[in-house]
């Protein structure tokens, strides 16, 4: 077995989407792959928190794209869907990447590093992070 893509139980209680398996008396438990993206777009956007900028929020996103100045634009699952199509539209105008989160406006404030519901993110500078260059083709 790979030591990176298996977790002993005790480690993985906190990770979603696995599965378990035993060998040798030992609980084993393998990551999903819709696991380990989310794992790796929570840590590109950590990166951006340190050293990039950014603008939270529907409005404050809304302006950075009628600027040019976003790079790229994050929604959350649970977006209203006129807010969303809006958005969608405005980055379309603006040629600019947009990228469904794959969590809730809950989980898209907590990968922030903040305390509240974000529902849309936009990147104006990505930082020391390959953020852009990896999530717009992932769609």
């Amino acid at each position: 077995f790979g030591s990176s893509q298996w977790v002993k139980e005790e480690k993985a209680a906190d990770l979603a989407c696995l599965c378990a398996i035993t060998y040798n008396g030992h609980v084993y438990e393998k990551q999903s792959k819709a696991s380990k993206s989310a794992d790796s777009i929570n840590a590109r956007l950590q990166l951006v928190m340190k050293s990039g900028k950014y603008s939270l929020g529907y409005k404050t996103s809304l302006k950075t794209l009628r600027q040019g100045k976003s790079k790229l634009i994050l929604i959350a699952n649970n977006c209203p869907a006129l807010r969303k199509s809006e958005v969608e539209y405005y980055a379309m105008l603006a040629k600019t990447g947009v990228h469904h989160f794959h969590g809730d406006n809950n989980e898209l404030g907590t990968a922030c590093g903040r305390y509240y519901r974000v529902s849309c993110l936009s990147i104006t500078d990505p930082g020391d992070s390959d953020i852009i260059r990896s999530l717009p083709g992932q769609e």
